[in-house]
């Protein structure tokens, strides 16, 4: 065996020099950072989750919003045809009350009436009744006997309610003291 045969033993005796680790302290200051930037993204998440949130419950508000909206300005169109009629049926000959015709038309009021109800319309009591400017509209204040100041002496037109918003305040005719 040659010299250049021979295995060389100096470097199989020799450690061999692994790479520097890095300290202990530096791999905890890299956890903490890595731990730190995971937190602000779970926050950062569950913001966005909660501003998706919300944004989806404001959006359904407005639309309930806009259909409530839709609905009253229908219902409030329909309140002076509900006068017409009432007006019709106070004013039917005495003769006629029991025509069919007439029955026909009572049957056509009940069914608006049905339909007003099931959405919530109601009316605005009045007469008898202390006047209140939220729910009542004044046309006249007189002097009447028998009626204490500010009592509502009679209803002129009738007034609406859609749930508790006011459709359409009652016209009346209040007292006034002497």
């Amino acid at each position: 065996m040659t010299d250049t045969d021979q295995p060389n033993n100096e470097s199989i005796d020799q450690p061999v020099a692994e790479p520097e680790a890095p300290a202990v302290a530096e791999l905890q200051e890299q956890l903490a950072q890595a731990q730190a930037q995971a937190a602000e993204y779970l926050d950062q998440a569950r913001r966005a989750t909660a501003d998706l949130s919300n944004g989806r419950k404001r959006m359904q508000r407005e639309m309930d919003d806009v259909r409530a909206s839709a609905s009253e300005r229908v219902l409030e169109r329909l309140l002076p045809v509900v006068d017409d009629v009432e007006r019709a049926f106070a004013n039917v000959p005495a003769d006629q009350v029991d025509s069919d015709w007439v029955n026909g038309f009572r049957m056509i009021q009940r069914k608006l009436w049905s339909l007003l109800e099931t959405e919530g319309v109601t009316t605005v009591p009045a007469a008898g009744l202390p006047f209140d400017p939220a729910i009542h509209y004044a046309i006249t204040h007189e002097e009447a006997e028998g009626f204490e100041d500010g009592q509502i002496i009679a209803e002129v037109a009738p007034g609406y309610r859609l749930n508790d918003k006011v459709l359409r305040p009652a016209m009346v005719r209040v007292a006034k003291g002497a």
